[in-house]
């Protein structure tokens, strides 16, 4: 069990223990997907032996899950600073983005504001209302991301009386920048636009205030920071959003009300936002490991310790001679982005795997190695780390010495 009050060494070994998977190498893909608490799997697995025992068609069940899905989202408003009554459960992030684009009564000629470093899941709805409407879609170019208020300066030209949405990343997968919402908030709001932001490399890594951001729609996934199963999200929805905001599907979850002639009462709050069909242990492991990390980790003792260990590993890696950090060191949050020159960042990534079990995301599209530094790592991993980047660097692919791949078998597998 871990014990908020622990001395910071003891807890961390405490929360390592808890999380198995950061003892099967040097764990710097939380931004993909981060590893599951014991507790969050056990949850799961009580949940499945449930219904395989017991079957999923009872009333009993379906009040289970209704109960599960009003736990998770009580977790979810405490951890976004919101309330439980605009948190709508999602199957991703990706989802939550659709929900935000569709939201908006779109108009031929009307414009959407998005940046150049976007993922796909925030990009590709964009695209598709502006295909299907002929809505002008605007990327602004990020840049290094160092000067904040060159960014402000170009968010201010691209948000025309025309813009009806600016969507963008709290905190961008490529190279890491931590975007100052709050004003770019600002600047829709002036301007009557909807602003949506995708929380997938924000929501569980560094502090979330929906109400203080100005945003009227927050995706976040649970796999990523929050350490949760896949297939499963949270979209929160401002008051604004809950009352104006189009529906972009509708299902008997969605409405308070709904009978055979049509008659209809959608929910008064974010649940007219959601699907149905959730996988009931997803739902119980999710609230479960998000109520672990509120409660017996802490969110801000992690959030301090996180940003803390990713700066420490910004400055070692940013000191390697032959290494360029992309991520700007007074806009970072937990993702440090970096190149090795002469190397591919492929390479790269297959050397850091073979010589010290290190699990990073390479960005093909930016050549570039991202390491995602969370909490439940420890100093010294990071330091062997940087050490073997550094090696690396002193290198070119021909001349590195070779060291030879170790092949896990499985054993379930015989023979």
């Amino acid at each position: 069990m871990v014990d908020p009050f622990l001395p910071e060494p003891q807890k961390v070994a405490a929360v390592r223990d808890a999380l198995p998977a950061t003892g099967a190498g040097i764990y710097l893909n939380t931004g993909t997907t981060g590893p599951l608490p014991a507790e969050s799997m056990q949850e799961m697995r009580d949940a499945e032996d449930w219904e395989l025992r017991l079957g999923r068609a009872t009333p009993a069940h379906w009040e289970d899950v209704l109960t599960r899905m009003e736990e998770a989202r009580g977790v979810l408003a405490a951890l976004v600073g919101g309330d439980p009554s605009g948190i709508a459960l999602t199957h991703s992030t990706t989802a939550g983005l659709n929900i935000a684009a569709w939201a908006v009564d779109w108009r031929p000629g009307d414009r959407a504001v998005t940046t150049n470093q976007e993922y796909p899941g925030a990009l590709g709805p964009l695209v598709a209302v502006r295909d299907r409407f002929g809505v002008d879609l605007v990327t602004v170019d990020l840049g290094d991301g160092a000067d904040e208020s060159a960014l402000l300066d170009a968010f201010d030209a691209a948000i025309t009386p025309n813009t009806r949405l600016v969507c963008l990343s709290h905190v961008t997968h490529a190279t890491g920048i931590r975007l100052p919402l709050r004003e770019i908030g600002e600047l829709a709001q002036r301007r009557g636009a909807w602003f949506a932001v995708d929380g997938a490399q924000a929501a569980g890594a560094v502090p979330v205030d929906v109400e203080g951001l100005g945003c009227d729609f927050y995706a976040f996934p649970a796999q990523k920071w929050l350490l949760g199963p896949e297939g499963m999200g949270a979209l929160w929805a401002s008051g604004r959003a809950i009352a104006e905001g189009r529906q972009s599907h509708a299902s008997f979850t969605s409405y308070a009300s709904l009978d055979y002639s049509g008659v209809s009462r959608p929910w008064p709050d974010a649940r007219r936002f959601e699907a149905s069909t959730f996988h009931r242990p997803s739902i119980a492991a999710f609230a479960r490991g998000v109520g672990w990390l509120e409660m017996y980790v802490g969110l801000e003792w992690a959030h301090e310790r996180g940003a803390r260990l990713a700066a420490r590993t910004s400055d070692a890696l940013a000191a390697v001679p032959g290494v360029t950090v992309l991520t700007p060191r007074e806009h970072m949050a937990t993702l440090v982005t970096f190149r090795v020159a002469g190397w591919e960042a492929g390479r790269v990534g297959e050397e850091l795997a073979r010589r010290v079990f290190a699990i990073v995301r390479v960005n093909r599209a930016f050549e570039a190695v991202r390491s995602s530094v969370a909490w439940f790592n420890t100093e010294e991993e990071l330091d062997r780390f940087v050490e073997t980047v550094a090696e690396i660097a002193r290198h070119t692919p021909e001349t590195m010495p070779r060291r030879p791949s170790l092949v896990v078998l499985d054993a379930r597998a015989g023979g």
